[in-house]
């Protein structure tokens, strides 16, 4: 195992050593931010934060990801780095009344969050067909996905952030049963009344939380996640919920906007995130035990406009056993 040499060491520490970096770290290990939501949590103008962001990044302590005019801030995970800040917070007194409010405040910050997708996607349930085709190149993505598993057959079929059930629907002729899984009430009428219609009687939807699904482990041959990481504030956790209900040798499927700038999707349509590079996606499939098989990048024909959009494939290896899976899953840091 390789370490740091001293001076390393003792950069490292003397960047930790302050409390408003303490703090930083402390909420971080919660999972990533931006630079805003940190200066809102701790009370603090923008540029000071940003100062001690600076720093924390400087001594290898952070990974900075700008993304239009926001930028994301993550502990780094893996490495020396990485365990000596799980060493340094594992020692963090939970009770502390600093701490305690400001994970308060990171609550609220995340709640109101969570508010703002609720109600755009409640306003916006209407109309989400036609705003799908106004972001994305909808045809060309759905005979992607559709190629992907060609010749596949799947006794359950789980998507992701169902919306109104297009996804479902897609892949009707594949699935022998399909459960989709959305937050969004309004959003489950439509995709009810849409199942309905295509008469899918071995389809159904509920209402529940795609990052702590309500199934067990190892029990869907296919996933789908489709143009839905975007909205989330920690993309990797629905990953991991995919991974841990896969059977061994099922398949995930995500598409997803490639990066972009279109920084109107974040101020009006509730993105989180402005598209995402192939390797991020990759490396978060990977982490969780799968295998990334094909790539394939979707733009828009010459003259229609849309966002280019990213699709995967991945597969959960059939030689790999469920407990080894599940140890592997338990043991993961998701922020």
């Amino acid at each position: 195992m390789l370490g740091f040499c001293m001076d390393t060491i003792v950069d490292i520490v003397r960047a930790i050593g302050e409390p408003t970096r303490l703090r930083i770290l402390v909420l971080l290990a919660r999972g990533e931010l931006a630079a805003g939501e940190m200066s809102t949590v701790l009370n603090q103008s923008q540029p000071r934060v940003s100062r001690h962001l600076k720093l924390l990044a400087e001594a290898g302590l952070l990974e900075r990801r700008p993304e239009g005019a926001w930028v994301f801030f993550r502990l780094k995970t893996d490495g020396s780095a990485g365990r000596i800040i799980r060493a340094i917070l594992d020692e963090v007194d939970k009770d502390d009344s600093i701490l305690h409010r400001d994970l308060e405040r990171l609550a609220q910050v995340q709640a109101q969050r969570e508010e703002v997708a609720r109600a755009y996607f409640e306003t916006a349930a209407d109309e989400w067909h036609a705003l799908r085709r106004l972001h994305q190149p909808e045809a060309l993505v759905e005979a992607g996905l559709v190629d992907a598993v060609a010749g596949q057959h799947f006794g359950l079929h789980i998507d992701l952030g169902s919306g109104t059930g297009r996804m479902i629907e897609l892949f009707a002729p594949q699935a022998r049963r399909a459960e989709g899984v959305d937050s969004s009430r309004k959003m489950l009428a439509l995709a009810r009344a849409r199942l309905d219609d295509t008469g899918s009687g071995q389809a159904s939807v509920r209402q529940a939380d795609i990052l702590g699904l309500p199934y067990e482990d190892d029990c869907a041959d296919l996933v789908t996640i489709h143009q839905v990481l975007h909205y989330l504030p920690e993309p990797q956790a629905a990953i991991k919920e995919a991974a841990r209900i896969l059977k061994p040798g099922g398949t995930l499927l995500i598409a997803d906007f490639a990066p972009h700038a279109f920084e109107e999707l974040r101020e009006v349509h509730a993105h989180r995130r402005l598209g995402f590079p192939d390797q991020e996606v990759t490396q978060w499939c990977e982490q969780f035990g799968l295998v990334v098989g094909a790539v394939e990048h979707i733009a828009p024909e010459a003259g229609q406009s849309g966002l280019a959009v990213t699709l995967w494939k991945a597969v959960l290896p059939a030689s790999v056993a469920p407990t080894v899976i599940k140890e592997r899953l338990e043991s993961r840091i998701t922020s």
